[in-house]
């Protein structure tokens, strides 16, 4: 490619998953199935929380927000992945490349959000159970989707325009499946230093904030669990929370095995193989995680198929 400024550029090209072309249409099935697993799970939560009278409460209204975020981000990635899987020419116009790193961040960082808001929500509901209704009310449940999406939009503009703002001058091949910023930025022949410090601290931010509102959340959830007298007690208030720890854990752990790699382990290569679990490993394990650990879930799945007329709900947490 002749060097020249961004605004020169029209397509970038994605290396993908692998260079093996041996491996292109074993790959697109394999993910293919992954995708197909995750729109079925998430539109079946989202279906369920939606139509389900009895799971009309703050917490499956944020699982459901959850799944809606999940099929998004894997949306975002997977057809356009599952495509360049059977091409030759495995290229993304410009817009196309801003626009895909844009929609990613939106999710990844609403996920990043909603996750911290769900435990919040668990901590409400364990330690102050008389309180949960006000504490968390219809009212509120709306204001925290309301700043969740308000701030990742609005993130996710700063970035991409951070990003999107370099020259390329070397080579408009992508190591990777989709636009992300750290690709983009080993392509890059301008000073890359305040765009990557700018994406640094927010993502640092991010992660910090959420996670910290996770880590008090559970902190104060196992005192009280243990605070319990009876075994019983115990059981019950800890299943309320088990399978949202279970997401939580794989989601977080994902993200600081990436973050928190040494210098001299880090490479594009790595960074490829975490990506492929959260966004779309992580997107097509959280239905099941809700599901099969979740017997209000199980219950309104069967009462759906065995008399669906009685699960349609008289109001809707909109």
């Amino acid at each position: 490619m002749v060097p020249g400024n961004l605004s020169h550029v029209a397509t970038f090209i994605l290396i993908g998953v692998s260079k093996n072309s041996d491996h292109q249409v074993p790959l697109f099935f394999i993910f293919l199935a992954i995708y197909g697993v995750t729109v079925t799970g998430n539109v079946g939560i989202i279906t369920l929380t939606c139509l389900d009278s009895k799971l009309q409460t703050p917490m499956y209204f944020f699982l459901r927000h959850l799944a809606i975020i999940n099929l998004g981000n894997s949306t975002v990635i997977a057809p356009q992945m599952l495509v360049n899987f059977l091409l030759e020419n495995k290229t993304i116009s410009y817009y196309g490349c801003a626009t895909q790193l844009g929609s990613f961040l939106v999710f990844i960082i609403a996920e990043t959000f909603m996750l911290a808001i769900m435990a919040y929500d668990r901590y409400v509901a364990i330690c102050n159970p008389l309180l949960y209704m006000v504490v968390v009310s219809r009212k509120i449940c709306r204001l925290f989707i309301v700043l969740t999406y308000t701030y990742s939009f609005s993130t996710s503009i700063v970035v991409t325009s951070c990003v999107f703002s370099l020259s390329y001058c070397s080579s408009n091949v992508i190591n990777h499946f989709y636009c992300d910023t750290v690709p983009l930025f080993a392509l890059s022949c301008s000073d890359i230093y305040i765009p990557e410090t700018i994406i640094f601290i927010s993502a640092a931010t991010n992660l910090f904030f959420s996670m910290t509102i996770v880590l008090l959340s559970y902190f104060h959830i196992i005192l009280a669990i243990l605070r319990i007298r009876s075994a019983e007690g115990r059981k019950k208030a800890f299943s309320t929370c088990a399978s949202h720890m279970v997401a939580v854990t794989i989601f977080y752990g994902t993200l600081l095995f990436m973050y928190l790699q040494p210098g001299s382990n880090h490479s594009l290569d790595t960074d490829k193989m975490t990506s492929v679990f959260y966004t779309l490993v992580i997107p097509m394990l959280n239905p099941m995680i809700y599901s099969l650990r979740n017997k209000d879930v199980k219950h309104a799945l069967k009462r759906v198929f065995t008399n669906p007329c009685q699960t349609l709900k008289k109001h809707v947490i909109s």
